[in-house]
Protein backbone atom coordinates (compact mmCIF):
# COMPACT_ATOMS: atom_id res chain seq x y z
CA UNK A 1 0.00 0.00 0.00
CA UNK A 2 1.50 3.24 -1.25
CA UNK A 3 1.84 6.26 1.60
CA UNK A 4 -1.22 8.38 -0.29
CA UNK A 5 -3.53 5.08 0.85
CA UNK A 6 -2.34 4.61 4.01
CA UNK A 7 -2.57 8.10 4.83
CA UNK A 8 -6.02 8.69 3.76
CA UNK A 9 -6.94 5.27 5.31
CA UNK A 10 -5.62 7.02 8.14
CA UNK A 11 -8.01 10.34 8.37
CA UNK A 12 -11.00 8.03 7.67
CA UNK A 13 -10.27 6.33 10.82
CA UNK A 14 -9.69 9.58 12.67
CA UNK A 15 -13.05 10.97 10.72
CA UNK A 16 -14.87 7.54 11.77
CA UNK A 17 -13.70 7.89 15.52
CA UNK A 18 -14.59 11.72 15.92
CA UNK A 19 -17.59 11.11 14.71
CA UNK A 20 -18.33 8.08 17.42
CA UNK A 21 -17.49 10.36 19.82
CA UNK A 22 -19.28 13.31 19.16
CA UNK A 23 -22.78 11.15 19.26
CA UNK A 24 -21.63 10.35 22.99
CA UNK A 25 -23.51 12.78 24.12
CA UNK A 26 -26.76 12.25 22.59
CA UNK A 27 -26.28 8.95 23.51
CA UNK A 28 -25.92 9.46 26.85
CA UNK A 29 -28.95 12.08 27.17
CA UNK A 30 -31.28 9.34 25.85
CA UNK A 31 -29.80 6.33 27.39
CA UNK A 32 -30.00 8.50 30.68
CA UNK A 33 -33.09 7.62 32.99
CA UNK A 34 -33.73 11.03 34.49
CA UNK A 35 -36.49 10.54 37.63
CA UNK A 36 -35.87 6.72 37.40
CA UNK A 37 -31.76 7.03 38.55
CA UNK A 38 -31.46 5.66 41.74
CA UNK A 39 -29.85 7.95 44.18
CA UNK A 40 -26.59 5.98 44.65
CA UNK A 41 -25.84 6.30 40.84
CA UNK A 42 -27.05 9.76 41.05
CA UNK A 43 -24.81 11.32 43.66
CA UNK A 44 -21.87 9.94 41.72
CA UNK A 45 -22.45 11.35 38.42
CA UNK A 46 -20.11 14.47 37.16
CA UNK A 47 -22.06 17.81 37.24
CA UNK A 48 -22.55 17.73 33.29
CA UNK A 49 -24.26 14.23 33.67
CA UNK A 50 -26.36 15.36 36.83
CA UNK A 51 -27.82 18.68 34.85
CA UNK A 52 -28.41 15.96 31.58
CA UNK A 53 -30.48 13.99 34.41
CA UNK A 54 -32.09 16.54 36.21
CA UNK A 55 -33.28 18.19 32.93
CA UNK A 56 -34.40 14.92 31.54
CA UNK A 57 -36.38 14.32 35.18
CA UNK A 58 -37.87 17.64 35.10
CA UNK A 59 -39.77 16.97 31.62
CA UNK A 60 -41.03 13.82 32.86
CA UNK A 61 -42.23 15.19 35.63
CA UNK A 62 -43.76 18.65 33.60
CA UNK A 63 -44.73 16.72 30.18
CA UNK A 64 -42.74 19.19 28.41
CA UNK A 65 -40.55 18.51 25.59
CA UNK A 66 -38.81 21.77 25.56
CA UNK A 67 -35.83 22.21 28.10
CA UNK A 68 -36.91 23.87 31.18
CA UNK A 69 -35.61 27.31 32.61
CA UNK A 70 -31.60 26.84 34.30
CA UNK A 71 -33.50 28.28 37.45
CA UNK A 72 -35.83 25.45 37.15
CA UNK A 73 -33.16 23.04 36.88
CA UNK A 74 -30.55 24.74 38.97
CA UNK A 75 -33.62 24.60 41.85
CA UNK A 76 -34.53 21.04 40.97
CA UNK A 77 -30.53 19.65 41.16
CA UNK A 78 -29.96 21.47 44.59
CA UNK A 79 -33.31 19.77 46.01
CA UNK A 80 -31.72 16.09 44.43
CA UNK A 81 -28.63 16.29 46.06
CA UNK A 82 -29.17 17.65 49.25
CA UNK A 83 -32.47 14.57 49.51
CA UNK A 84 -29.90 11.68 47.58
CA UNK A 85 -27.43 12.40 49.73
CA UNK A 86 -29.14 11.84 53.01
CA UNK A 87 -31.74 8.72 51.38
CA UNK A 88 -31.22 5.74 53.97
CA UNK A 89 -31.85 3.46 50.48
CA UNK A 90 -29.73 4.31 48.15
CA UNK A 91 -31.71 2.41 45.46
CA UNK A 92 -34.58 5.31 46.17
CA UNK A 93 -34.86 6.67 42.44
CA UNK A 94 -34.52 10.47 42.54
CA UNK A 95 -38.47 10.98 41.64
CA UNK A 96 -38.62 9.05 45.14
CA UNK A 97 -36.39 11.31 46.81
CA UNK A 98 -38.11 13.41 50.07
CA UNK A 99 -37.36 14.32 53.71
CA UNK A 100 -39.29 11.26 54.86
CA UNK A 101 -36.41 9.18 53.07
CA UNK A 102 -34.18 10.81 55.04
CA UNK A 103 -35.20 9.30 58.21
CA UNK A 104 -37.15 6.01 57.05
CA UNK A 105 -36.14 3.24 54.53
CA UNK A 106 -38.65 3.90 51.35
Amino acid sequence: MNVGARFGLVHCAVAAGAVLLSGCTDVEKALNRGGDTPCNEYVTQDQDTKRVTITKFVKQQTGEKNEPSGTVVDATLISVDLLCGAQRNSETPIKNADVAGIFMNK
